[in-house]
């Protein structure tokens, strides 16, 4: 029928068949697609990047990297070594001509867009900075995929956090309306729209698959940024502190580093190899793992132990959303995808890792572990 769309992709079906035939496996995308592969990295010395690249070079990918230098000390990105894995160029995402001319030596196939200024908080400091990085960012990389014969995948991760926040109790879906409150959520809206204006206008031949990522709240060894409720939880932890929650009611949509960064790379391939999977998708945990922060800080004190205790303490700062899920059905619908590890586990590795780094163990080591057993979860 002509209205009716595909119970599985979401798309306007025509003849009774679906668009995007599903996958139908469980959590079967290999990232061994990657090997040989060139990759292009915006944003690889931050958090999520560093995993991002550790699990590309473990596949085999030829990996380029643009971004500042790291932006906390220590930094994973230091600390796992990965400048020597991989070429990595230090560069502002806001400088066109050095962003394309590293670009267009690296001939990328694939390009992941993670580069923002990510932080709540400080896009209340500095919101001009805010909207330099992820709006006119994203204008320069996708400049450069417009401008290259070799892209045939583009991936722009975002956030959650670019629906208009209605503080609902159930997931926003794909479909509502993007229309972030504070500048860093205003921001990525931005961004998301910037890249539909580009697709819409400058890839409708198919040649480039382009996509969207909107993912919750992640967590994860090597997490050294300020104001992000897990590492204030382990610097205080360290120090052998009481630990001190401003919001414990807030809901977030948690999940291990690793969930998102592996839809990352299942988007970006399976819309390399079929063009048809470009598209919008949210990547969140299940219902049972939207915690409240409180909750959440239960289950570190749990898993980290020596006593430690914590409070509730507002500090008066800026505004922040009290409520916040995704709804994930797309995703799981179209790839036959769903997460692998629950809270629980992802706190555990956080812990895991985190104990291993102060030990001064070698931090790969552990990081390909976490890895290999992710991959291998069923």
């Amino acid at each position: 029928p002509e209205a009716a769309f595909c119970v599985k992709c979401g798309k306007a079906v025509g003849g009774g068949k679906c668009p995007v035939e599903s996958l139908e496996r469980l959590n079967m995308f290999d990232v061994e697609f990657y090997r040989g592969k060139k990759v292009f990295i915006t944003g690889h010395t931050g958090f999520k990047g560093s995993w991002l690249c550790r699990l590309l070079v473990n596949t085999g990918a030829d990996v380029t990297g643009y971004a500042l230098r790291p932006p906390t000390d220590p930094a994973l990105f230091e600390i796992a070594k990965l400048d020597k894995q991989m070429h990595s160029v230090i560069g502002d995402i806001r400088d066109y001509a050095l962003l394309k001319k590293i670009f267009d030596e690296a001939k990328p196939e694939i390009v992941i867009h993670l580069a923002a200024q990510p932080i709540v908080r400080d896009s209340y400091k500095n919101p001009l900075y805010t909207y330099e990085t992820n709006v006119m960012g994203t204008v320069n990389i996708l400049e450069c995929v417009r401008n290259s014969t070799h892209v045939r995948s583009f991936l722009n991760v975002t956030t959650d956090k670019v629906y208009k926040n209605r503080e609902w109790e159930w997931g926003y879906r794909e479909n509502e309306e993007l229309n972030g409150y504070d500048p860093y959520s205003n921001s990525k809206s931005c961004s998301e729209l910037v890249t539909s204006s580009y697709k819409n206008s400058f890839f409708g031949d198919g040649k480039v698959a382009i996509s969207t990522a909107r993912a919750g709240n992640v967590i994860g060894g090597g997490d050294f940024a300020n104001d992000r409720i897990i590492p204030d939880c382990i610097r205080t932890a360290m120090k052998k502190k009481e630990i001190i929650v401003r919001n414990p009611y807030s809901v977030r949509p948690y999940q291990h580093v690793l969930e998102p960064l592996y839809v990352y790379l299942m988007i970006a391939g399976e819309q390399y190899m079929d063009g048809r999977y470009a598209d919008c998708y949210n990547v969140g945990p299940d219902e049972a793992d939207c915690f409240e922060t409180g909750m959440l800080v239960d289950l570190f004190v749990d898993k980290w132990g020596e006593g430690i205790k914590w409070k509730s303490q507002c500090d008066g700062g800026p505004p922040e959303a009290n409520f916040l899920k995704l709804e994930c059905s797309k995703v799981k619908n179209v790839f036959g995808w769903k997460p692998k590890w629950n809270l629980e586990m992802a706190v555990e590795k956080v812990v895991e890792w985190t104990k291993s780094w102060m030990r001064g163990e070698d931090i790969t080591v552990c990081m390909d572990k976490q890895i290999k057993e992710f991959l291998q979860y069923r």
